[in-house]
């Protein structure tokens, strides 16, 4: 189906998606999905060969850092967790302080449970809060409310692990700025190494997308949305934490190294139904359906007769993009902009053989002039230390910079 090229995929991160959800929440379009709990141990199996497949056919490589996503991992059992992990020790390289990360919902933090993800080798929980208003959890079907919330942070904290974060969001539907102003008020009493905040983003076929629709509830107003971000900008500045991202703030050195992996445009492998990956030359991502995915890896599990091959793997794929240069430029300059380093110009020219004036400058030029983006330590002939990076202005309208480059790209 497609050539790897496998002498290059010396390090890379890898993603393992947990489907599995007890309720599926209004916003969320998300692969995931409700009352499958019977399917889990069918699907640890067949994780656990496509597991072993993919460390076999990449030569055992370097993990940089472990994500468990979903979906809710938490959802899993410690057996099951640790299971998963002990088959990825068996297929690629792991270093024991090497980032681990499982993302978990405040209901299912409990001490015991902790103390479980320590000892399975989880060194990073990533919280699913989204609110601390419980009039917005109701809003959004989360089954946690603020008080629960704020014990799951607490008891996580207490019990040692240093690397913890915390979603929220905002923009939501009925949500005042003062509402906003009191969550972050309180995330922030918490002390928490890192915040992981995200603007409300109305997916067609969700529930909510549907009552906005339905005038059920109001559709967002971006303008508030941009008085949230900034002063969410504002606050956190206030508190000492890094803008390292557009949506993440971090403690020094509790920076996300595996979201940094992606932000920085290198490899990374998805593993599970649903899941994308990125190796140099390919973007591709599995089947969505969870049992089509459990019947496709477990074909044939018996036949000890052919070794199993990455074309068993490959039976799980469902989409493949042969990554052009120009998209290739398009994605590195795309996510490399959300960091506050920026794109390096140094690291772009090892990269792709030319600067970033020689292709963009015009493009460039406009942008500095408009105030949306800035060039860090602007000499030309020292490369090394130079970076394009957004102004506070252009983080706000983002969007509106990345449509300059595909414009001038698709020309």
């Amino acid at each position: 189906m497609f050539d790897l090229k496998l002498e290059q995929i010396k390090t890379l991160a890898l993603y393992i998606h947990i489907p599995f959800c007890a309720t599926k929440c209004v916003y969320c379009d998300f692969n995931t999905y409700e009352g499958l709990e019977k399917l889990i141990d069918s699907y640890i199996n067949a994780l656990n060969i496509e597991i072993q497949l993919w460390g076999t056919k990449l030569h055992r490589p370097q993990l940089s850092t472990l994500f468990f996503g979903g979906g809710t991992p938490s959802y899993l059992n410690l057996g099951q967790i640790t299971e998963l992990i002990q088959s990825i020790s068996q297929a690629f390289q792991i270093e024991s302080t090497m980032e681990t990360t499982l993302e978990a919902n405040p209901e299912d933090i409990r001490a015991e449970k902790l103390d479980e993800y320590q000892r399975a080798g989880i060194n990073r929980l990533s919280i699913g809060v989204q609110s601390l208003d419980d009039r917005l959890l109701k809003m959004l079907g989360r089954r946690h409310d603020a008080k629960s919330a704020l014990n799951a942070i607490e008891k996580t904290l207490n019990f040692g692990f240093e690397n913890a974060s915390m979603d929220l969001m905002y923009g939501l539907p009925t949500q005042s700025l003062q509402d906003w102003k009191e969550t972050l008020d309180t995330a922030l009493s918490l002390g928490l190494p890192h915040l992981s905040i995200y603007c409300l983003g109305l997916e067609k076929g969700t529930p909510m997308a549907q009552s906005v629709d339905l005038g059920e509830l109001p559709e967002p107003d971006p303008d508030l949305a941009a008085e949230m971000y900034e002063l969410t900008v504002k606050k956190l500045d206030e508190f000492k934490y890094r803008h390292y991202e557009i949506s993440n703030w971090a403690k020094p050195g509790f920076e996300s190294q595996h979201n940094i992996n992606y932000w920085n445009n290198q490899s990374f492998l998805g593993l599970g139904p649903g899941a994308h990956s990125y190796i140099p030359g390919f973007r591709f991502s599995n089947i969505k359906s969870p049992r089509e995915y459990i019947l496709r890896m477990e074909n044939n599990p018996n036949d000890t007769t052919t070794p199993r091959t990455l074309r068993n793997a490959i039976q799980v794929i469902d989409q493949v993009e042969n990554i052009s240069e120009t998209t290739e430029i398009l994605d590195t300059l795309m996510m490399g902009l959300r960091l506050d380093t920026g794109v390096s110009e140094a690291a772009y020219f090892n990269r792709f053989g030319h600067s970033l004036d020689e292709k963009w400058n015009d493009t460039i030029v406009t942008a500095i002039s408009d105030g949306l983006i800035k060039w860090e330590n602007d000499s030309k002939s020292d490369l090394s230390n130079r970076y394009l990076q957004l102004t506070q202005k252009g983080k706000i309208l983002s969007n509106e910079v990345l449509a300059r480059f595909f414009a001038v790209a698709k020309n």
